[in-house]
């Protein structure tokens, strides 16, 4: 299954149906950047760490908040919507490729 979101400002905007398919109660995830793709793992404690999914509306749409993420790799500000996101069992992860984009690491 292939999932859909949206990066804003360094915000990750997943769907109800998205996080019930890959972070079922679940209340944090850990988000990383490397090899140009984003990575969305699983926290199975919260004492773990991780960021937390916020829940956005009542139909269960939910927001993660990392800006320090976005920040570190020059893309506080990046907006794009519409990305499409597979689950990696390599990864244990949700991934998803980002554009090629000017970066300070680039």
């Amino acid at each position: 299954m292939t999932a859909r979101l949206s990066i804003r400002r360094g915000s990750i905007y997943l769907s109800a149906e998205a996080c019930d398919t890959y972070f079922r109660g679940l209340d944090a995830v850990i988000v990383l950047i490397r090899n140009d793709a984003l990575h969305v793992l699983p926290v199975q404690q919260m004492t773990a760490g991780g960021h937390l999914l916020k829940m956005r509306n009542a139909k269960g749409d939910r927001v993660v908040s990392a800006p320090d993420v976005f920040l570190e790799y020059g893309l506080a500000d990046w907006e794009s919507d519409d990305l499409a996101a597979h689950w990696s069992a390599d990864h244990g992860a949700l991934v998803c490729t980002l554009p090629k984009m000017q970066t300070k690491f680039a």
